[in-house]
């Protein structure tokens, strides 16, 4: 199927590694010219910083004139119980550990969506694709930071595909399940084989799994397909 992504201009943050990176290679092969955001690449770019964002933005309108597709890949993950009760003595969450992923995965997605989509209202044509995840449709025990992004970008989603419709503007989200990133792989096996089991496809996803849901959801052949929140887990309805 020919995707007709070619000369497309696709800005991926979290680009670097993982499910971002096998996004910026799967768009690369369907001939579009990718962009990778992160931390890491040269310009550094910090989604939490609205300034970094907007130079960043700045600099692909004028290399490349225009912007097709945004993917909202970046994230973080600070695991915590909310409280850790033992013998009468609480841990908890600290503040820390909250604001750190709210600042990345939630408003890092609305600063550089807002930054992005002024150019795409004036093209009257765009695609936005936000990462969120099987724990922001289920929950997850130990993430109350995570879900709760997870579950905010699904409404990210639902209201910008409402705001956006009438500019010719897509916004749709992914809810990835358990995948074999570089992260996922260096935990202890009996995490990675109990991840496995309670999916019913009994293995984990790849990253490339996910990139082709982006790219899909970029084409034409989703051209009807706005305020959608796709799947990818392999069956996975968490806590089952």
């Amino acid at each position: 199927m020919d995707l007709n992504l070619r000369d497309k201009v696709v800005i991926v943050t979290g680009g670097a590694a993982g499910i971002g990176r096998a996004t910026v290679e799967r768009f690369r092969a369907e001939g579009a010219n990718v962009v990778a955001w992160d931390l890491t690449t040269d310009p550094k770019v910090d989604v939490t910083d609205g300034a970094s964002v907007q130079r960043a933005v700045d600099d692909v309108m004028t290399r490349f004139g225009r912007i097709d597709v945004l993917v909202n890949n970046a994230g973080i993950v600070r695991d915590a119980q909310l409280i850790k009760w033992k013998e009468g003595v609480a841990g908890m969450m600290d503040d820390a550990t909250f604001d750190a992923v709210i600042d990345v995965n939630l408003k890092g997605v609305f600063l550089c969506t807002r930054a992005v989509v002024p150019h795409m209202i004036k093209a009257r044509s765009g695609v936005i694709l936000n990462a969120s995840s099987i724990v922001g449709l289920y929950g997850n025990f130990g993430q109350t930071n995570y879900a709760a992004t997870k579950a905010g970008v699904i409404s990210f989603t639902k209201t910008w595909s409402r705001e956006l419709g009438r500019y010719g503007i897509r916004v749709n989200a992914v809810a990835p399940g358990f995948i074999a990133t570089e992260m996922v792989r260096a935990m202890p096996q009996k995490v990675v084989d109990s991840m496995e089991a309670k999916t019913p496809l009994a293995r984990l996803g790849e990253p490339d799994d996910i990139a082709n849901a982006y790219a899909w959801l970029a084409s034409d052949a989703a051209k009807f397909v706005s305020g959608a929140v796709l799947s990818v887990d392999g069956g996975l309805v968490l806590g089952t």
